[in-house]
């Protein structure tokens, strides 16, 4: 018999291990099912309200004006040689002065970064990237080609294809999952870290198995790990789904936000309404519950997180916990008024914080 407080035996741990995977899977599978039956619901009602809109959707076949508005940059597209996928990227500021790298969120693409593309290339050449399977980036048809660890390597060799080897990384929401995870495995790459609206992993990771309220906001990594049917409840009602989530007072940008304007919307619209466009992106969460639990890993470089308050989809406690994991100046700034959609909600505000903690570091690096 073992004695109190020895170590389990090899076998118990086993049993162990197994048993805390078959409750984390059985939370997961469980929850994807409420999710679903909710969906489901949803779409019953739509159909009982409205039949002959609920099935109707329109692809867009030409861009709006502002996708190729001059002063947001140069549509441009790279070849990455070990993945062989084409990367496309917009890119502002002269060629040799210092990357800053623009990773963005769900369900957004390049454009959501038009105020910063706008702002900062008079001092770095900013690249705004569409990331694996958005947009006019190619996107491969299985899961598996959506794994964390590809995308991290994406982020990397995109970085060499440019012809630098190192950038100010900025990333907002799932583009921000990938900037602190770039940070962690390449710190040598990151001068500066910026993230907008999430957390460090691990904090994300930790806090949403202990905050039903987090899980509930959540809800919708659960349902994407269905196949097809996310991609079809986003069709209905003409893609209804992505026009409420950056307009509707729930989730979109607030009363004192710089709302979307029409062509804005038309532009996220002509995106996502390509055949095949949003199974791409719904890939990149049908794979994470495969890499999580991730280990705690520590960031060495300067940070900034910047967080909208009235974040429908992210609890702003995880921001303040997110500073146990950087081992530098870190700096948090929340935005009381401002949405999950930060960086178009209040770009005047965020450009502003952004030049002075770029600024400050240099100053502070100086002495």
């Amino acid at each position: 018999m073992a004695r109190p407080g020895a170590a389990c035996p090899q076998p118990a741990r086993r049993v162990m291990v197994a048993a805390r995977a078959l409750l984390f899977w059985a939370l997961v599978y469980s929850y994807c099912g409420v999710c679903a039956c909710i969906a489901g619901l949803r779409l019953l009602w739509s159909i009982g309200r409205r039949p002959g809109e609920t099935f109707r959707w329109l692809v867009r076949e030409n861009p709006p004006a502002c996708l190729n508005d001059p002063s947001l940059g140069t549509h441009c597209y790279v070849r990455i040689k070990d993945s062989g996928l084409r990367f496309h990227y917009v890119a502002a500021g002269e060629r040799g002065k210092p990357l800053m790298l623009l990773l963005h969120g769900f369900p957004e693409f390049w454009y959501s970064w038009r105020h910063q593309l706008r702002e900062f290339k008079s001092e770095y050449r900013v690249v705004a990237l569409d990331l694996r399977g958005y947009g006019e980036t190619d996107a491969p048809p299985h899961k598996e080609n959506y794994k964390l660890d590809c995308l991290i390597a994406d982020i990397k060799d995109i970085l060499e294809s440019l012809g630098y080897n190192k950038c100010v990384l900025i990333g907002h929401d799932w583009g921000g999952m990938i900037a602190w995870l770039v940070a962690i495995c390449y710190p040598e790459m990151v001068t500066k870290l910026i993230v907008v609206n999430f957390p460090h992993p691990s904090v994300f990771t930790e806090y949403i198995l202990r905050h039903p309220s987090q899980l509930i906001k959540s809800g919708y990594y659960f349902f994407f790990q269905m196949p097809w049917f996310p991609e079809f409840m986003f069709t209905l009602n003409d893609f209804k789904v992505l026009k409420s989530l950056f307009t509707s007072q729930a989730t979109g940008i607030g009363r004192k936000g710089c709302r979307l304007t029409a062509e804005d919307i038309e532009a996220y619209l002509y995106v996502f309404s390509q055949p095949g466009a949003l199974t791409g992106p719904i890939n990149h969460y049908r794979t994470i519950f495969s890499c999580l639990p991730l280990q705690h890993h520590e960031v060495i470089m300067p940070t900034l997180l910047l967080w909208g308050e009235r974040d429908a989809f992210m609890e702003v406690e995880m921001a303040e916990i997110t500073r146990i994991y950087v081992k530098n100046h870190f700096r948090l700034t929340i935005l009381s008024e401002a949405s999950h959609w930060l960086q178009q909600d209040q770009p005047d505000i965020v450009n502003k914080l952004i030049w002075t903690f770029l600024k400050e570091e240099t100053k502070r690096k100086r002495e």
